[in-house]
């Protein structure tokens, strides 16, 4: 069932803006109409009179309505709400085929084809959950991936289009050019080392508990994976990923790959499998309902469930799909003492 999300409340976003609150970083974007940039709710930048502000619940829809990313806050860093954004269980599927590259190779009445509805009712889910249309989110994943490759890497800009799924160097030029209105070469403030893996950080929203998911992990006994020492490690066939924790809300991938346009779909996969979209306060509100669970929640803060490498198959019905039985689940294995892991 596909339930209306709540509307973001204008004097509740701008007080989060004004105390940089951690918390709504991700859940909502802040569009100047003065300056015609949006920001993350934690930007150092001076913050602006409410008048001028204008809130969105996804960098999609900020950019569909002509404003361009911060500099200074790098909305490409904040963290990723993905299946948590809205409540629709059509725009989760489609959000996890469009990051597996379903509108690199179709439009958008084939992927609502796959999923069942008609073009126009997946535009208008769209517009009602994320604020833009499948194309514009699917656009805007690519160019937030460019301008974090372009900050954090030493890969050329021909590099770096071809990585983030663009089409051609053509097409990438024009959009840094448009969007940003410099070309992409000029907003690479600090060189970086050339040579071995790509190394991004990933943003998860904190408390996050690295040590119980590398645990769940483990206990899958996957032969393509590892943990050891903190680090978790995967293979396949085009190259490797290392990850290790770098502080309360950042992980650092080390990624080897032999074709750089499998990257997208690639980090979209890493982050299902260490759940990085979970929002822990949600989880923790939920569960503590429970009075079995208050306990371990306070213990175990930031527990994660390990996911799926794979995009979910079109043919499964998640119409039911909720997280909160997999993470109470999970601290119910805490509390027994158990390390078996838990499928989300």
């Amino acid at each position: 069932m596909d339930i209306t999300p709540a509307p973001i409340d204008p004097a509740t976003a701008y007080r989060a803006m004004l105390a940089r609150d951690p918390r709504f970083d991700g859940r909502f974007f802040t569009c100047v109409r003065t300056t015609g940039i949006y920001c993350r709710p934690v930007c150092p930048a001076r913050p602006p009179k409410p008048e001028n502000c204008r809130f969105v619940v996804s960098a999609a829809a900020a950019q569909a309505a002509g404003f361009r990313p911060c500099l200074r806050c790098r909305p490409e860093t904040a963290p990723d709400m993905g299946a948590w954004n809205g409540s629709s269980n059509t725009v989760r599927r489609a959000l996890a085929l469009i990051e597996a590259g379903a509108l690199d190779t179709g439009n958008v009445e084939a992927l609502g084809d796959r999923l069942g509805v008609g073009e126009r009712q997946l535009r208008r889910l769209f517009r009602q959950h994320l604020g833009a249309s499948p194309v514009a989110v699917a656009q805007t994943a690519r160019v937030l991936l460019a301008k974090q490759l372009i900050h954090d890497t030493s890969l050329s800009m021909a590099q770096v289009a071809f990585a983030a799924g663009f089409g051609s160097v053509r097409r990438f030029n024009e959009t840094f050019q448009a969007l940003y209105q410099r070309p992409p070469g000029a907003l690479r403030r600090r060189k970086t080392a050339a040579g071995g893996p790509l190394r991004l950080h990933l943003r998860a929203r904190a408390p996050l508990d690295w040590d119980d998911l590398l645990a769940q992990i483990a206990a899958q006994a996957d032969p393509v994976e590892s943990v050891s020492a903190g680090r978790y490690q995967r293979h396949f066939d085009v190259g490797s990923v290392s990850v290790t924790r770098h502080d309360t809300d950042r992980l650092t991938a080390e990624i080897t790959l032999s074709s750089l346009d499998t990257l997208p779909r690639l980090l979209a996969a890493l982050r299902r499998r260490l759940d990085l979209a979970a929002d822990p306060a949600a989880i923790a509100a939920v569960l503590a309902t429970d009075p079995a669970l208050v306990a371990a929640l306070a213990a175990h803060p930031g527990v994660r469930v390990a996911g799926d490498w794979h995009c979910p198959s079109d043919t499964i019905d998640t119409s039911a799909w909720r997280p909160w039985g997999a993470y109470a689940a999970r601290y119910r294995a805490l509390i027994s003492g158990g390390s078996h892991a838990v499928a989300a």
